[in-house]
Order: C-alpha cells, then sequence, then structure tokens
C-alpha cells in the first residue's frame, strides 16, 4: 500500500520534515522546498504552526473528550511532539496507529515512537485514497477497537488529494466506518488570506510532482458535513483554543483547522 521509496523525487512528508528543520530528506525534497520558501516565505510558518494545533487538538480529545485511541493519516517523520506523547501523557493506556504512505517514514516510526508500557502504538503502510482497506488492516484492527470511539486526525494531508479523487467521500467513508461519539480533526492549507503567495507556492510544488490543492474555508468546513463541530468551529488554527499568544498572523500560517463528533 505505500508508495516506492524513491529519493530521487520529493515527497511531501520529507519536504515538510525540512521545512520544520528535521535532517530526515533527501536532495530532492530540499530543492522542492527551497523553490517554494522563495515564492512564499511563509511555507516554513505553517508546518511549526500546524504541530501546535496537533498537540492542542489531541490534548483536548485525550483530557477532555475521553478519547483513549487515535487513527493518525499521513502522519508524516517523527517531530515532537507526537500523537501517541500528547494523548499518553494523559492517559497513558491510549492506543494509536500511524500511518503514512512513505518507507522512511514507517521507518522512522518504528524506530522512535515508543508507547507508554500501558498503551500501544501501530504502524502502516497506506495512502489516505486507500483509507477504506488501511481499516481492515491487522495493525489497526490489533491496536483499535472500532466499536468503541476512534480519534481520525488528518493533519495537513486533504491538500494532497486533488477533487477528482473526492477527498469528502474518503473523509466521509472512514467516518462511516466509525463508531458514534468518533472525531475527526483535521488541518488544511488555504490561500484565502495571501492567494498570490499561496498560488505561487502551489504552482511550484504542482511541477515537482507534489499536488496541493488549497481551498476556502468554506470549502474545508465541508469536510465536517453531518458531524457535530466543536467550539469554535472551523476557524484559522491559530485561533483554535490557544494556549500561548503570537505575533503571527492567519495569512502567514495559512491553515483552517477543526474539531468535530460523531453524533
Amino acid at each position: 500500500m505505500t508508495d516506492a521509496f524513491d529519493t530521487g523525487r520529493p515527497h511531501p512528508a520529507r519536504v515538510y520534515d525540512f521545512l520544520l528543520g528535521g535532517k530526515d530528506n533527501f536532495a530532492a525534497d530540499r530543492a522542492a522546498a527551497e523553490q517554494g520558501l522563495k515564492a512564499n516565505p511563509n511555507a516554513a510558518t505553517a508546518p511549526r504552526q500546524n504541530r501546535a494545533f496537533l498537540q492542542r487538538t489531541v490534548h483536548y480529545l485525550a483530557a477532555e473528550a475521553g478519547i483513549t485511541q487515535f487513527l493518525d493519516i499521513g502522519t508524516g517523520l517523527p517531530t515532537k511532539p507526537n500523537v501517541h506523547e500528547v494523548a499518553q501523557e494523559v492517559t497513558p493506556s491510549a492506543r494509536i496507529v500511524y500511518a503514512d504512505n512513505d518507507p522512511i517514514v514507517l521507518s522512522h516510526a518504528r524506530a522512535l515512537l515508543t508507547s507508554n508500557p500501558s498503551g500501544r502504538t501501530a504502524y502502516v503502510g497506506a495512502r489516505l485514497q486507500e483509507a477504506g482497506a488501511l481499516l481492515d488492516t491487522t495493525e489497526v484492527r490489533d491496536t483499535l477497537d472500532l466499536n468503541e470511539p476512534v480519534a481520525l486526525l488528518l493533519f495537513a494531508i486533504l491538500h494532497f488529494i486533488e477533487d477528482d479523487e473526492d477527498p469528502y467521500a474518503i473523509v466521509e467513508g472512514l467516518m462511516s466506518r466509525l463508531p458514534s461519539g468518533s472525531y475527526l480533526v483535521l488541518s488544511h492549507i488555504t490561500a484565502d488570506h495571501d492567494p498570490e503567495s499561496w498560488a505561487r507556492f502551489t504552482a511550484i510544488m504542482r511541477e515537482q510532482g507534489i499536488p496541493s490543492r488549497l481551498r476556502s474555508r468554506s470549502e474545508v468546513t465541508r469536510f465536517f458535513t453531518g458531524l457535530d463541530l466543536i467550539d469554535p468551529g472551523v476557524v484559522p488554527i491559530l485561533k483554535w483554543r490557544p494556549t500561548t499568544e503570537t505575533d503571527l498572523t492567519d495569512a502567514q500560517v495559512a491553515l483552517y483547522g477543526g474539531v468535530a463528533r460523531k453524533p
């Protein structure tokens, strides 16, 4: 289910790693990221704030919503804090499945993401477009109880899914397999606040073979159709229950995010 390992072509997870200051990337990834940064320097700000959004939302789910099971699709390379670290700090017995389509991501995840002894983590190679099959894998079935609420985490991945692949149907299909009381969390790049800069960045990513479909607030909100949005709804991620003050603007971060519960 994973993509072939090709270091000569940039991969979103490794480009993201470079933008976060990581070392697990190759020349093609660095070249794509550097070209993107020339077009839009704010491309380095969004990934860092996305990790902060991950930390806040997972903590909310574990500490306030009582969620103990997490499915993180498109996890990317390990960058602290990781989902299981945030969740298991609240609930040591929390269980997490990480899924990604890059073999190097899975290799690093298995080596570095060590669960609390009371809980469990598992790793599976999968593309979001094959999400239905993902839920039937041994790794998911042995780690998560799909009869109990699960938090589906889609951090900064849906903008890599083109419209003709129907990302809305993909998300709806996943949520339809999860029981009442489950949650959907997602973040998504937008051009709403700075269309020209993000259009340049998107064009460069496409030239490098990385699809990037930026969506408006209404388009991002559509992913939550049929679910009960948690306050404050779908907002720029800086405004989703911030815990610290920042001088950054929504245009610099350029990500919408939200959390919703399945009735």
